[in-house]
């Protein structure tokens, strides 16, 4: 029997399983399963494809990745808000390669990707899905593109990406294992966990773990337990764009934002374009901007003063330390500190150390050794 029949199988008797409190070990150790004959499909897939794929250099402050089906915009979004040059047509498939565009937004430079159109069963590696999965996994926002008279196809577009192991506005399960040379596994808990400590150990186990520390924080649930034992998932932000709305007649919004409920997705956070007429793009870059978690520090540079017109971008949360990352060159081991005015600041020109946190619009003078 294949990888494949085996996954299949795995797959079904999960789903025929009913939960409950006894059955919550058989599961986990299910699913334990199937998480692992799935990456070792997955290795033996890329193993197999001679390198080929949908590898892009990334450029700029951010990199963002159009998600959607066939036909429902994306190059014309991207062509409207980028400097890219994708082939625009009506038909299905016209998207062939990943095309990336560069938005100048705030002083930051955004790389979008313009991912050819999912279909379903990318995950399995259909239509090159496999491939153009990897990109999206490298991105640091998504952003499902539906159209208006589509909104079901965002279940179908979550579902391919968690099948690749991509989480979606989740935060990571608060999970640490270490092994040891032996004494079994202890289950260390903060007091929250509901799963049985029995469940804990034959998950552990199902991932070939004999002896270990385990450490689990918060209250997680099966399939988080899962995802934080494999340790191969990757978390990001996302939000979704309906687009067509020019398309749509006044009394068919009140029914776009009903369905937008039934997929767990609040209307007022969603962003309402339209790709062709170029409308609500404004609201969508704002909204990729606050999603991105984006900032700008206004370096303050001997000589020249303040330049407001290239700020140095970074992340919200990042300090000194990360902002000479960035900047490069010798700062970095000749710097002895930074005086800091705007939001951060107690009080103009403060002086502060690595360790110091930037805000929005910042502006900052280093100091440094000659």
């Amino acid at each position: 029997m294949g990888l494949e029949e085996e996954i299949e199988q795995l797959e079904e008797e999960i789903s025929e399983t009913p939960y409950n409190k006894s059955t919550e070990a058989h599961i986990g150790r299910l699913k334990a399963k199937l998480a692992e004959k799935k990456e070792k499909l997955e290795k033996q897939q890329s193993g197999g494809s001679g390198g080929g794929g949908y590898a892009v250099e990334q450029h700029g402050d951010a990199t963002v990745a159009l998600v959607g089906f066939p036909s429902v915009g994306k190059s014309s979004l991207i062509n409207a808000m980028t400097n890219a040059d994708s082939e625009v047509g009506s038909y299905e498939f016209t998207t062939l390669d990943v095309n990336p565009g560069m938005l100048e937004y705030r002083g930051a430079n955004i790389q979008l990707l313009d991912v050819p159109g999912l279909i379903e069963g990318a995950a399995g590696g259909r239509g090159g899905g496999k491939e153009i999965l990897s990109v999206i996994r490298a991105a640091d926002l998504v952003i499902f593109m539906l159209s208006a008279f589509e909104i079901e196809q965002y279940e179908r577009l979550y579902e391919e990406l968690y099948n690749v192991n991509i989480r979606v506005d989740e935060e990571p399960p608060s999970i640490t294992v270490r092994r040891k040379g032996k004494d079994g596994i202890d289950v260390n808990t903060s007091g929250d966990l509901e799963l049985d400590e029995g469940t804990v150990k034959d998950v552990l186990r199902a991932h070939g773990f004999v002896n270990a520390d385990v450490t689990i924080r918060g209250n997680p649930d099966i399939d988080e337990l899962v995802d934080g034992v494999m340790d191969n998932r990757v978390y990001m932000p996302s939000l979704v764009a309906v687009n067509k709305v020019d398309l749509i007649e006044p009394s068919y919004a009140e029914t776009m934002k009903s369905k937008l409920r039934e997929h767990d997705i609040d209307p007022e956070e969603a962003v309402f374009i339209s790709a062709e007429e170029e409308k609500g793009l404004d609201a969508l870059k704002e909204k990729m901007w606050e999603e991105l978690g984006l900032i700008r520090v206004y370096m303050d540079k001997p000589g020249r003063g303040v330049d407001y017109e290239e700020p140095l971008v970074i992340r919200r949360g990042d300090t000194v330390d990360d902002a000479l990352q960035k900047l490069g060159g010798t700062l970095d081991e000749r710097f002895r500190f930074a005086r800091v005015s705007g939001p951060s600041a107690q009080h103009d020109d403060q002086q502060v150390g690595r360790d110091h946190v930037l805000e929005d619009e910042d502006v900052m003078r280093v100091v440094a050794r000659r």
